[in-house]
């Protein structure tokens, strides 16, 4: 039996020579990406929508809570396999190793195609919507400012991961240092609170929770960097932790601020729940406050979301000889320029897509929800039969009270596919569909490796 290191170094250092993955990011790194990727513009979304399931301000609190929870013990999960998996490839390995090399590659297929670069698209989208409030380009405002941006963090990306990892810190602390104010000011409002005890709808908790966790969704992504943290036995888990409880906080916190300055009422009511708290204090200067954050948080979530995904397509061409173009790691710039490169065409051919349909922030969601819960869903169970198929394997972080945490973390993603197949509309369909067409992809890479 190898050990763990010599077993994890096998499946990084490749024999030929080529560059690989270097274990540059520190923890503070690390948070700073999770953070930076989940707080994007849900925040701002789906506050409203969850209070008009909720019924009161204490639904509301504890609906957001729940929500951490939930992501804390879907972090664990995660942290077992990162730790013990160390791969730049995240659950494409995980899944690999599980299922088999089928599964795996249409997991990175559906990364590649829908779930992470409709993922860049979407935000990209949201920061064009809000940029253009403070400045309009013309009639395609939203689509130039979508366009460039994934160009330019792109480009920040490829150049290198220190320049990359220090935007995102960059962003993270701006964006963190803005929801702050937004605290502070929702705090100090004069506030509607008394409307709260009024109950607002019946309630669907269930609905709701579909809302919440959407705004939780992407500290997986802490999975990607795996191979490349430093002292990762340790930090990977640490990030999660830090990283959610930060996230969690920051919530509860706005929640509270929104609740306090509007009521639950008016909250519930609102389409731009931020907007409207900052149009009562401070008139339209606080509106243009709010774009101009919004703006920055998308800008974090894209950045992070395309540092992340490139990882994926790089174990992609790895493994697959059809993709093996984008298996190639650049040694100075430590970074996978292709991967990169062949991401931001997709993410841009969406965008371009998008300006034609501009059906916006639903249509992308969509688009790219059943699927991340469906592969979400089989990275849980993952765990589960890696933990009977590999008994032997060194585990420097088990997961805690297995196997009830990772049967609930299936659980709960169950219960989001279901709800993201009835609650979604066609947008769900050419998603699935897309997916599909890797199937004949699949078989045909087949076929030329026997040939």
């Amino acid at each position: 039996m190898s050990g763990h290191t010599d077993y994890n170094l096998l499946e990084q250092v490749q024999s030929n020579g080529k560059a690989a993955p270097k274990p540059l990011l520190t923890l503070s790194d690390a948070v700073a990406l999770i953070v930076g990727i989940v707080i994007g513009a849900g925040i701002f979304e789906t506050p409203a929508l969850v209070a008009s399931q909720a019924g009161s301000d204490v639904a509301v609190m504890l609906l957001w809570l729940a929500g951490g929870l939930v992501s804390i013990i879907g972090a664990l999960c995660y942290a077992e396999l990162a730790t013990t998996y160390p791969n730049v490839g995240g659950a494409y390995y995980y899944l690999k190793r599980a299922f088999g090399q089928k599964i795996a590659f249409l997991f990175a297929w559906a990364r590649l195609t829908v779930v992470q670069t409709g993922s860049i698209a979407l935000l990209a989208f949201v920061f064009g919507d809000y940029a253009s409030e403070i400045l309009r380009l013309g009639t395609f405002s939203s689509s130039i400012y979508a366009a460039v941006v994934i160009s330019l963090l792109t480009v920040l990306n490829i150049v290198g991961l220190q320049q990359g990892k220090q935007t995102q810190n960059l962003l993270t602390a701006a964006k963190v240092l803005g929801l702050l104010l937004v605290v502070i000011f929702g705090l100090m409002a004069s506030g509607n609170s008394s409307v709260t005890v009024e109950s607002t709808s019946s309630g669907n908790w269930g609905l709701a929770m579909v809302f919440v966790l959407l705004s939780y969704g992407g500290w997986n992504e802490a999975a990607y960097i795996s191979a490349e943290i430093q002292d990762r036995q340790r930090n990977i888990v640490r990030s999660l932790v830090w990283g959610i409880g930060i996230i969690t906080a920051i919530y509860l916190l706005i929640n509270l601020a929104y609740l306090r300055g509007l009521g639950l009422a008016n909250m519930a009511q609102s389409s731009a729940v931020a907007a409207d708290l900052l149009r009562t204090i401070w008139g339209t200067p606080g509106a243009l406050f709010i774009s101009f954050l919004i703006a920055i948080c998308t800008l974090g979530a894209t950045n992070a979301t395309i540092f992340t995904g490139a990882r994926t397509n790089y174990a992609l061409g790895q493994d697959i000889a059809l993709f093996n173009f984008m298996g190639r790691w650049q040694q100075a710039p430590s970074t996978p320029t292709t991967a990169l490169i062949v991401q931001a065409a997709i993410a841009l051919a969406l965008v371009l897509l998008g300006t034609f349909t501009r059906k916006g922030f639903e249509t992308m969601v969509d688009y790219t929800a059943p699927v991340f819960w469906f592969f979400f869903l089989l990275s849980g169970i993952s765990l589960l039969v890696l933990r009977q198929r590999e008994p032997h394997i060194l585990r420097p972080f088990c997961v805690p009270f297995y196997p009830i945490t990772p049967l609930l973390f299936c659980a709960v993603c169950g219960y989001l596919l279901y709800s993201s197949i009835v609650y979604t509309n066609v947008g769900a369909v050419v998603g699935v569909l897309v997916v599909a067409a890797g199937i004949p992809i699949l078989f045909w890479n087949r076929y030329r490796s026997r040939g």
